[in-house]
């Protein structure tokens, strides 16, 4: 929102002064020679420096002026004098206000105070701000605004700038880590005809070359297996997903995940990979592997527990789900026991009951890093089976901070078997499920051209710097959430 008229009629005002004396106060370009954090270790050499930066506080002692400038690497103090720049220029200060961008340029020296300082012998006005800082430079708390007015958000809290500092440098270690062991990083497609790889609702969109609707993509999964079938043994992609699902502290409809995708390997091997790339991770940004988050120490090094589903939800509800084979008995058994309200029209899927289990009894009590292993059949249907375990899959998702961090299968890699399972899930889906998987023919034909046994991994992004920066909402991981457009 705009600040009080008087408070930017006065900026324009100095802004019309500095135009009418010839000054230009959007000059198209002004050349530094450090940033602000290289300039600081010149202090006492007598090394002329242009820096460039925000004015967040002044301050006027006579016949000489203090700023504080802050640039994307730091803040410096800078002392201007009027005998070192001269009365005409030295009066110009008066035109200059909090959140104006400044070139200034001197030597690092150390003022009585002890303070590392620019001692400047010019200042140039390079962009004067209309509306002043919120606050006066103490920061936004009004939550939705920081969501809406991220730019603000960034200017005056530094906990937000190291959160998305934080974020860039663990997407760049987790490059690092999937290059070094071999992995190919690709892209596919985010418009997609079938929404596939995932039970998700999704967003639709209108392709008007093409006249027809397309899907935003739920999942990487479906393309990223095609390669594997081209040849590709080793394939990760970095990118955005979207579900038309509900917001919560943990689900935004649009993020970010890493998928991967690895040939001659399964679900203990992918499980091995990510005990390793946690830590790594950590290491790498946090030089830890020790955190805390929202109270709790967490320990990110191997081994990590490995429960099962079902031991998991027996230990945290006295509930064995393998005694309830269909849905209608585990739904009596959760209705007896008083586990779960049961919502009228829930869909009749054994599954989504456990999910829901999971989610209220096993997943808040997951601080410490945990795989949790061997999944219903029909909440993985692109899953491989567990052999020995009917109705059970190969598959383990991660969980850390109370969270899911990832996701992974031994891929179903069988074409008739995969068949299959896209009808029981048509059959989900005819039942009311709206999430379940749509079958896509082309992956099936793919299929058909044989898929080496593989090892998928589904990692969330957003969680991961949730966690690494001690957040407890997404939102504050996003740049820019989505928000409900305000009426202007």
């Amino acid at each position: 929102m705009a600040q009080p008229t008087s408070l930017r009629q006065t900026r324009l005002e100095k802004l019309e002064r500095l135009r009418s004396q010839g000054i230009d106060p959007y000059p198209p370009r002004f050349h530094r020679t450090h940033t602000i954090q290289e300039a600081l270790p010149l202090e006492g050499k007598e090394t002329p420096c242009r820096l460039a930066g925000r004015i967040t506080a002044q301050r006027e002692m006579g016949r000489a002026a203090f700023l504080d400038i802050r640039d994307g690497t730091g803040k410096v103090q800078v002392l201007l004098r009027q005998n070192l720049l001269g009365p005409e220029k030295y009066s110009q200060l008066r035109e200059l206000d909090l959140g104006d961008f400044v070139g200034v340029e001197g030597k690092v020296i150390r003022t009585r105070t002890g303070e590392p300082t620019l001692e400047a012998r010019d200042v140039v006005l390079l962009a004067k701000a209309l509306q002043p800082l919120p606050e006066k430079w103490h920061g936004l708390v009004d939550t939705e605004k920081r969501y809406r007015q991220r730019y603000l958000d960034l200017i005056t809290n530094p906990r937000t700038r190291q959160t998305f500092l934080v974020r860039s440098q663990l997407i760049s270690a987790l490059r690092r880590f999937m290059d070094s062991r071999g992995f190919l990083e690709v892209e596919t497609p985010v418009f997609q005809a079938i929404a596939g790889g995932a039970a998700a609702r999704p967003f639709i969109t209108h392709h008007h070359a093409l006249d027809q609707d397309l899907y935003l993509r739920i999942a990487t999964e479906l393309h990223l297996k095609r390669l594997l079938i081209g040849g590709l043994d080793k394939v990760y992609e970095i990118g955005r997903l979207f579900r038309n699902e509900g917001i919560s502290t943990k689900h935004n409809p649009e993020f970010t995940t890493m998928e991967s995708y690895e040939a001659y390997t399964d679900y203990h091997g992918v499980m091995a990979m990510v005990e390793e790339m946690v830590p790594f991770l950590a290491r790498e940004v946090l030089g830890t592997t020790t955190i805390t988050y929202q109270g709790q120490e967490v320990r990110l090094d191997p081994p990590w527990p490995r429960p099962t589903l079902r031991e998991l939800l027996k230990e945290k509800t006295g509930l064995d789900s393998m005694d309830y084979p269909d849905y209608p008995s585990l739904r009596k058994a959760v209705e007896e026991k008083g586990l779960l309200p049961i919502e009228p029209g829930q869909p009749p899927n054994r599954g989504k009951l456990i999910d829901k289990l999971l989610s209220r009894y096993g997943e808040p009590a997951l601080v410490q890093p945990t795989f949790v292993l061997d999944y219903p059949r029909e909440m993985s249907p692109l899953a491989k089976g567990k052999p020995g375990e009917p109705g059970l899959v190969e598959r383990f998702e991660a969980f850390c901070g109370g969270m899911e961090i990832a996701n992974a299968f031994t891929e179903l890699n069988d074409p008739l078997e995969q068949r299959e399972r896209f009808r029981e899930q048509a059959q989900f889906r005819a039942g009311g499920d709206e999430e379940a998987e749509l079958p896509d023919e082309d992956f099936l034909q793919a299929l058909e051209y044989g898929m080496p046994p593989t090892g998928g991994l589904g990692v969330g992004i957003d969680r991961l710097v949730m966690l690494f920066t001690d957040q407890p909402s997404i939102r504050e991981v996003i740049l820019f959430p989505q928000l409900k457009t305000k009426e202007t």
